[in-house]
């Protein structure tokens, strides 16, 4: 299954201001979202940016990684 990772700026803005320490990092499987502090890709993957004014995801985001590896997850 092909699993997108991307950095959500809007938590980056949002642990500044509030001086929160909140996981920034989305890890999107199928329909399902982790969230996280650390990921560890146990194979290949490739960073895509997207070539249009179009996000690649629906969240909004322009640069994911891309893999069909396993995925390891940490807090």
């Amino acid at each position: 299954m092909k699993t997108y990772i991307h950095v959500n700026q809007h938590k980056v803005k949002s642990n500044l201001k509030n001086k929160t320490n909140e996981p920034v990092i989305t890890v999107k499987r199928g329909k399902s979202n982790t969230y996280c502090k650390r990921v560890k890709i146990l194979g290949d993957s490739e960073v895509l940016q997207s070539l249009t004014d179009k996000p690649i995801l629906s969240c909004g985001a322009r640069v994911v990684i891309l893999t069909e590896a396993e995925v390891e997850t940490y807090d």
